[in-house]
């Protein structure tokens, strides 16, 4: 341990109670509740109360006063909320924030990928963001139109998203990594009337064109009219404008401006899509009220973020932590600190020296991330100072022990809580969380269910499980973020939803409840392997062969087998300075079997360089399994890094056609 490392660590864990003056903390004070499960039983009774008690906490401002709250007279499939209300998420973003004092409080610090770095306070962001609302405006956009945002996170992105949504047209965001096949199937599905984009981006020094991507996608969009492009440096190339591109500083460069204007509560906010490893994407619908209330809830109540909180989470607007963020902190009134690029260039302990160099004190991860950290040859973290650090965060695939408690220690120090959160795009954030009011919490679990949710974890006949067992991850009652369904498809929705269990949304998750009520989720339950009629998710497999610290990733999948029905194969990527050979495979092997039993011991371990993941780091195991089956592999544009598919490919040939041992199988 770096002195510089072990005099952080003393000092910092001197620091104070995490929980003091915790929003959380409050809002049970100001209802005489006791606990946090007291809490979430009063929201379950309750739900009116509840979600009243969530905007009056915040303030979330209505022009005019909802009717009634929730009316599920078509069915809580088709719930809606804040009925006869107007509100608009943009102005409760920023004209309410700057209202209650916070004008000057800087709302965006942004460092590019060569250490540029710009500054917004909330009132240059709300003056930006109503100049880009009368250039939309004046292009002839509005209510119920929908614009395209494929960009990096620019201060630009922000502005956009709110001018967007300030004048009730509607917000598509997606991912910045997208080619053009995938842009234009989204913005076709939508009928965008126009997109906001780049001309380029930076990415581990290469320069990335956007504006190329959506001119090849332009031509399979017969409805996109107009395409804004920001440019990235106006002072050396300018754009040049045409009857359908018109760059973005002469769309903000009058001073005219427009307010965020009054809409019904129900008003559609946004789409995003979401896809798997098959079929068209899923278009989820989100509304105004909707995903302002459940942003205020998750990050504001559930997740602590404060006022006087930097926060910086590395994501993208096409996965939904990037509109969480463009909404919550905002409404918060905190700053984010938007960085150009990835953690880990153009130096290796990048992600770090941000915390240090900007005062960061909220930070958001991926375990995938911590996970590549964790197998750098020595821990850069160790010479940068963290102790602004007052809470992190994190999504996206289930923790490791190991890479939980790497995190904690080397990261947080032993003193900064570790707030677990899982949920979906469908969901409009989290279905189960950590608190602060739960600092001491098992590694890779979280507190329990968000209130509001109706959160259950059932069999396959709907009855809840018993303390420990695995079940399916289920919702009993529609939640004021959720999917108002998928855009110009109800029928699917109902079926990939509704339709598994009667009167329960079945989310996918496998999930179980310890005897002192933490909760776990186990990975999708769509991935399940069957073998000589025993179940178990990928996630418990993985677990056993990451635990022997041999490996980085691995992904389980199961393979047809004439005898037991399935077959484990494992693909897994080796750790540093790890060679694979049989005695590799023995021990990792020997893991699953003392974990799992003999029945799940692995037919095949294939190493590979990488794993095909998700924009959200998510593994893609039905994709390996159909790589490996040698099966149609469906849509592939969520996918973060396609070259990943090429070694895989090569594995299934060799499998398929018999092929021997080699230094890829074992």
């Amino acid at each position: 341990m770096s002195a510089t490392r072990s005099a952080h660590a003393s000092g910092d864990r001197r620091a104070g109670d995490p929980a003091q003056g915790s929003p959380l903390g409050r809002f049970l004070a100001q209802h005489g509740l006791a606990s946090y499960e007291a809490l979430c039983e009063r929201a379950a009774a309750d739900p009116e109360w509840f979600w009243r008690a969530v905007m009056d906490f915040h303030r979330l401002h209505f022009f005019r006063p909802f009717d009634r709250l929730l009316d599920v007279s078509k069915g809580p499939q088709w719930a809606q909320w804040c009925v006869g209300g107007t509100t608009n998420l943009a102005w409760n973003c920023l004209d309410r924030t700057i209202a209650a004092g916070r004008g000057e409080h800087p709302a965006i610090e942004w460092e590019g990928e060569n250490g540029e770095r710009r500054l917004l306070d909330y009132r240059e962001l709300a003056e930006l963001s109503r100049r880009a609302s009368a250039g939309l405006h004046e292009l002839g956009i509005g209510q119920g139109d929908v614009v395209g945002l494929y960009m990096p996170m620019l201060p630009e992105t922000i502005a956009a998203y709110l001018a967007i949504v300030g004048i009730g047209a509607i917000a598509l965001p997606m991912f910045s990594g997208f080619g053009p096949q995938a842009v234009a199937e989204r913005l076709a599905d939508a009928e965008a009337k126009a997109v906001v984009t780049a001309d380029f981006s930076w990415r581990r020094g290469k320069r990335i064109g956007m504006l190329e991507v959506i001119d090849a996608a332009a031509a399979s969009v017969p409805s996109l009219r107009h395409v804004i492009v920001v440019e990235r440096d106006p002072r050396s190339v300018r754009f040049e404008s045409t009857d359908r591109h018109r760059a973005w500083r002469e769309l903000v460069a009058d001073a005219r401006e427009m307010a965020p204007v009054e809409l019904p509560a129900e008003t559609t906010a946004m789409i995003v899509y979401t896809s798997g490893t098959t079929g068209k994407p899923k278009g989820t619908v989100h509304t105004h009220c909707g995903f302002m209330t459940k942003a205020a809830l998750d990050f504001g109540l559930i997740l602590d973020l404060r006022p006087d909180d930097r926060l910086l989470w590395m994501s993208d607007m096409g996965w939904l932590t990037g509109p969480i963020l463009a909404v919550a902190v905002p409404l918060v009134g905190a700053t984010m600190l938007l960085a150009e690029g990835v953690p880990d260039y153009p130096e290796p302990g990048r992600l770090w020296r941000l915390v240090q160099d900007h005062q960061i004190s909220y930070l958001g991860v991926a375990p995938t991330m911590i996970r590549a950290f964790m197998q750098q040859p020595d821990n850069p973290a160790e010479r940068y100072a963290l102790d602004s650090l007052r809470v992190s965060a994190a999504t996206g695939e289930p923790w490791t022990p190991e890479a939980w408690n790497w995190f904690r220690e080397e990261i947080g120090r032993g003193r900064v809580p570790l707030l677990n959160y899982s949920g979906g795009t469908e969901i409009g954030g989290g279905i189960v969380a950590g608190t602060v009011l739960h600092p001491d919490i098992e590694a890779c679990a979280f507190a329990g269910p968000i209130p509001g949710m109706g959160a259950v974890v059932v069999d396959e006949a709907g009855r809840p499980v018993g303390s420990g067992e695995v079940g399916e991850l289920a919702l009993t009652t529609p939640s004021i973020g959720l999917t108002r369904g998928f855009w110009r498809d109800p029928d699917r929705y109902i079926e990939s939803y509704w339709s598994k269990l009667p009167g329960l949304w079945v989310h996918g998750d496998f999930a179980s409840i310890d005897s002192r009520g933490f909760w776990y989720i186990h990975g999708r339950s769509d991935d399940t392997i069957k073998i000589a009629g025993k179940r178990t998710g990928p996630a418990e497999i993985e677990g056993a062969l990451l635990a022997t610290g041999l490996l980085t990733e691995a992904a389980a999948v199961g393979l047809p087998d004439p005898v037991k029905g399935s077959t484990v194969v494992c693909v897994c990527v080796p750790a540093r300075g790890v060679s694979p050979g049989p005695e590799v495979a023995g021990k990792l092997r020997d893991a699953v079997v003392a974990a799992l039993g003999s029945s799940f011991r692995p037919s095949e371990l294939l190493f590979v360089a990488d794993l095909p993941k998700t924009r959200t780091m998510k593994i893609m195991r039905r994709l390996v399994r159909s790589l490996l089956l040698q099966e149609p592999t469906g849509d592939l544009s969520g996918l973060v890094n396609p070259e990943s598919l090429a070694e895989l490919k090569t594995l299934s040939a060799r499998i398929g056609a018999g092929g021997g041992a080699t230094g890829n199988r074992a």
